[in-house]
């Protein structure tokens, strides 16, 4: 039991797919963020804009 328990750790040790994974994800995520922002703050401006031009025609 013990053994295998330790087999087990030295080959999640040395496995770096997990870490791969890990870090693809945290990028995404950055990413998402980013755009999130940038149509939050891109968005309020476009509306001003379009109620300013409905507001002229």
């Amino acid at each position: 039991m013990m053994f295998r328990l330790l087999t087990q750790w030295y080959a999640l040790q040395n496995d770096r797919r997990a870490v791969t994974a890990l870090e693809y994800g945290l990028i995404a995520g950055i990413i998402v963020a980013v755009i999130a922002l940038g149509f939050g703050a891109l968005g309020s401006n476009l509306s001003d804009k379009l109620s300013s031009i409905g507001v002229s025609l």
